[in-house]
């Protein structure tokens, strides 16, 4: 046996001991949680339901589930300063994600990414900026739709993704079939998601097992880690290197990137430029798959309640009329619209369970010791179908939020929907808008139903997929105008923003 593999053995070994004899701490006890089992703690075990915290032992590591909304509040955002770390994941490090703004540790990097990242994208005036972009897009995604109606997963893609994409590069998007960049972003989210799943590899809970050599039974986690690390690369490399070359051939369109570079100098291969990368990379990481799901979660709702979509309609042709589609400048007056959008973030949330924190101190709350370290987890889904909080909470009422008949309007889930203090995500303004504007344009075109066969209305299933962003399993629904004067303002695009010419020879020139 060779000397590294007898390394590695002895940190395992190392490891073991700490997590059987190197718990000390306050005398506090740690939040209820299931009896547990030498060295594997409570790997098989479920956290206990009707507690409001619940905490877990894996392999030595404490895990807290936050079950209770007012607690994730006062943990994360009013003491934010101590819960705001991020755990290490050694299987997103070992392929290439180690610098993902939504990974690093709350240092002056990361705040300069915040701060990059806001000034651009953190507020309603800034993002008013990219307000053509949206609607352009939003238009001809419900072209497509009434084009060929049974695609509709696929076009919600390409519209997120032509948004966001023209948004942070630039870069137009294939108008017809796939697009390499868009596939490119979507293989490299799907990877993200996959190695910052805790339980999900085992470097993940055992962070020895990174030493181990890919030969050794187990150590196949690093063959993926460096496939993983080529998307990476390309991910983050081949847009901002497409931006710097229409720069250079004085093409440069409106974007995060040309903006950034505009507004300051950025030496190639410096510090800077590796900052700007990956702040371009969160733009789609953050925003793109979260509002592909809320969209997704939409057209599954209509079909699910005929009624909420009989009075969204009424409300935007009484407010807007029925000669031009809902914008932005509408927002204001379209109140039940905004209250759909809000019950889409609830109904379905993004992220049911919350990505990560750890704390960086040990803390008690409510007579309950936090350890240094204990990964802390949000549980999203609970706080949005609390029935204290929300009445009847499985069911989509969008009137739950609106202040009419003396009704108070219950808690507004943006707290909670895209995170919270010093991680909430920066991108929130963005998906907001283009959830509003998308909710808005549809609802006012187009019929969405149940699908109907042999005369006969066809149940829609109402699943939905695990994952760090979770999506509606795959679903069928009708998809029409409303009427013939309806499908020519959808067909308007044609002559108003008729499709431009796809940037992907471009971008894979200059591989």
């Amino acid at each position: 046996m060779s000397v590294i593999v007898y390394s590695a053995l002895g940190v395992l070994c190392l490891f073991l001991l700490k997590s059987l004899f190197g718990r000390k701490g306050s005398s506090a006890s740690l939040p209820p949680g299931p009896p547990e089992q030498l060295i594997v703690g409570n790997l098989r075990d479920l956290p206990p339901s009707g507690s409001h915290e619940c905490s877990l032992n894996i392999f030595g590591q404490t895990l807290i589930i936050i079950n209770d909304a007012n607690a994730a509040i006062t943990l994360f955002e009013k003491r934010s300063a101590i819960h705001s770390a991020r755990p290490e994941f050694p299987m997103a490090e070992l392929s290439g994600w180690g610098q993902a703004v939504s990974l690093l540790q709350c240092t002056p990097l990361f705040r300069t990414h915040r701060k990059a990242l806001h000034r651009e994208l953190g507020t309603t005036a800034a993002v008013a900026r990219f307000n053509d972009i949206l609607d352009i897009e939003v238009r001809r995604f419900l072209l497509r739709m009434i084009q060929t109606p049974d695609q509709l997963m696929e076009y919600i893609r390409k519209q997120t993704g032509a948004s966001i994409l023209k948004i942070g590069y630039g870069y137009n998007v294939e108008p017809k079939g796939r697009d390499p960049l868009v596939d490119l972003v979507e293989k490299g989210m799907a990877e993200f998601c996959d190695v910052v799943v805790p339980h999900g590899w085992l470097v993940n809970l055992v962070p020895a097992f990174k030493h181990f050599p890919s030969w050794l039974p187990g150590g196949g986690f690093h063959k993926t880690a460096e496939e993983y690390r080529n998307s990476v690369a390309r991910l983050r490399d081949l847009p901002y290197y497409f931006v710097k070359r229409q720069m250079e051939q004085k093409k440069d369109t409106p974007s995060f990137v040309l903006s950034s570079l505009n507004k300051e100098h950025v030496e190639p291969g410096s510090d800077d430029e590796m900052v700007l990368k990956w702040s371009a990379v969160s733009l789609y990481a953050g925003g793109a798959d979260a509002t592909v799901s809320s969209i997704a979660c939409f057209f599954l709702a209509m079909a699910l309640y005929p009624e909420v979509q009989r009075r969204a309609q009424e409300e935007i042709d009484r407010v807007v009329g029925t000669s031009r589609l809902p914008g932005f400048q509408d927002r204001e007056n379209l109140p039940y619209i905004n209250a759909m959008a809000q019950e889409i973030l609830r109904w379905h949330p993004i992220a049911p369970v919350g990505f990560v924190h750890k704390s960086s101190e040990e803390d008690i709350y409510e007579g309950y010791r936090i350890p240094k370290g204990a990964i802390m987890i949000p549980n999203i889904w609970g706080f949005m179908h609390d029935p204290s909080i929300y009445h009847d909470p499985m069911t989509f009422k969008p009137e739950r939020f609106l202040s009419e008949k003396g009704h108070t309007p219950e808690r507004d889930p943006n707290m909670f929907a895209f995170g919270f203090g010093r991680r909430i995500c920066p991108g929130r303004v963005l998906a907001n808008a283009d959830i509003f504007l998308t909710i808005a344009q549809a609802v006012a075109s187009l019929n969405i139903t149940k699908p109907v066969k042999n005369g006969q209305e066809i149940p829609v299933k109402v699943e939905f997929l695990p994952g760090v962003i979770s999506h509606p399993a795959p679903f069928e629904v009708t998809i029409k105008p409303r009427s013939r004067g309806h499908e020519e303002l959808i067909r308007e695009v044609e002559r108003t923003a008729p499709e431009e010419k796809s940037d992907a020879e471009a971008l894979i020139r200059g591989v």
